[in-house]
Formats: C-alpha cells, sequence, structure tokens
C-alpha cells in the first residue's frame, strides 16, 4: 500500500496510526466487516498500552467478543438516539401539511356513569379548528375498544361534516397499527376493526399517526366533557368552548 508500518513506541503514534486507518479507502470495505476491522485494531492498540503500562493481556478469544460487543453498543446507542428524537416530535400535537386536514380522536370510560365518551377534532395547517364532537357511547371494560369505536365515531362525523380526506391521530398504538395494518383483524374486536376500514373505503387517508396523550389533549379533553353533558355536541367552524385557545 506504499506505507511502511513502524514500531509503536508511545502514545504519539496513535496520530500515524489513525492516518494509516485514513489512508485504507479500499472500494467495499466501508460496511460491517470494515467496523468490526477498525475495532479490532483499536482494541488491539489498546491491549497493547496496558501491558505496556504493567497491565495483564486479555485471552485472545476476548477480542472478537470485545470488538463485536463494542459495535452492539453503539449501534443501539445510535437507535436509542434516533427514537428519542422521534419520541420528542410525538409530545406535542403538530400541524398538517398546507391544503390538508388532521383528525384526532380519544375515548373515556365512565365506570360511574356506565358509558364512553367520544371525542375529536378536525384542525387545519394553521391549528384552525374545521370541526369538533363530544359524544357519548356505550360502557366497555377495555380501552382498546373504546378507542376503535372512539375512531368509529369520529370518522363517521367526518364524512357528515364533509372532510374525506385527513390525516387520522390517536393515541391508541394498538388502534392506530390495526388500522394501518391490510391483514384481517382475528382479535375479539375484528368486527369493529371491519368497520372502520369499510369506512375508509369512502375515504382518502393520507396516514395514520400516532402521538402520545399529551399530544391528544384537546380530543381526550372532549371525550371527558361527555360527562358534563345529557346530548352529544358538535361543533362546525367553530371552536369548542374551554378546549382550543
Amino acid at each position: 500500500m506504499g506505507r511502511k508500518l513502524k514500531r509503536c513506541s508511545g502514545v504519539a503514534d496513535m496520530e500515524e496510526f489513525m492516518e494509516i486507518e485514513c489512508s485504507l479507502q479500499i472500494e467495499g470495505c466501508r460496511n460491517q466487516n470494515w467496523s468490526f476491522f477498525v475495532t479490532q485494531a483499536w482494541i488491539i492498540w489498546n491491549q497493547r498500552n496496558t501491558v505496556v503500562h504493567g497491565g495483564n493481556m486479555k485471552e485472545p478469544g476476548w477480542l472478537n467478543w470485545r470488538a463485536a460487543e463494542y459495535l452492539d453498543e453503539h449501534k443501539k446507542a445510535q437507535d436509542n438516539l434516533m427514537i428519542t428524537g422521534t419520541a420528542a416530535s410525538r409530545l406535542v400535537w403538530q400541524a398538517p401539511p398546507p391544503m390538508e386536514y388532521k383528525l384526532n380522536f380519544d375515548a373515556a370510560v365512565f365506570t360511574d356513569l356506565q358509558c364512553s365518551g367520544f371525542g375529536a377534532i378536525i384542525r387545519n395547517a394553521n391549528g384552525e379548528v374545521m370541526a369538533g364532537m363530544s359524544a357519548k357511547g356505550p360502557y366497555v371494560h377495555r380501552s382498546e375498544e373504546a378507542e376503535v369505536m372512539a375512531c368509529r365515531k369520529a370518522i363517521e362525523f367526518s364524512m357528515e361534516a364533509g372532510f374525506d380526506r385527513l390525516i387520522i391521530e390517536g393515541d391508541s398504538l394498538n388502534v392506530i397499527n390495526s388500522l394501518s395494518d391490510s391483514a384481517e383483524n382475528r382479535s375479539l374486536l375484528g368486527h369493529i376493526y371491519d368497520d372502520v376500514k369499510c369506512q375508509l373505503r369512502e375515504m382518502h387517508v393520507l396516514s395514520f399517526s400516532w402521538v402520545k396523550r399529551c399530544g391528544n389533549m384537546v380530543a381526550h379533553s372532549l371525550a371527558k366533557h361527555i360527562r358534563n353533558l345529557n346530548d352529544d355536541m358538535y361543533w362546525n367552524e367553530d371552536t369548542p368552548p374551554r378546549f382550543v385557545p
């Protein structure tokens, strides 16, 4: 390769080692094998320093194990950074793209009243309220059942209000994943999911989006608001009282 490797005699020679590493621009080697090789070289260098300063030499088999472990730790750290960034974007409500609308839905279950509440709100790219809903539903024991029923009611409301092109967002990951999946849902709630997917055939859904509860608080508050109402309430191009600034 046109470069003579010299005997390492001290810490200062690490700079020369890095120069050699950077010069190994062998086509096709910048992959997992290349990363493994560089990691092994780095560990060998550290082992050499350990022995020079009075430490013990590790077993030869430890080299490969430690290199693989280090690369795995690095990958997990990078994955965690990506997850953290994604999760941060789900903590607050995000406006849809220009000229599009987003439907947020949620459910609340009231054991004392033996009923559930469904909340929904449609907003544009400026965050302006296009329509909103607080409706009462039957009492159910499972939160997922309440959520998918709230979604069904919210879609029905959206279509009646004239919005058939939407981003649909909720804070139930199970519901969002099930609706995004084209496969048949064979759970006990499968018939409800079938109803929702049948409704969706009459709409143009841009995407399904999951958001944490703190990014879905308006829909959640509307779902809880039904506790204070005798009848269902609907808003069209108006702000539901107390919920949206």
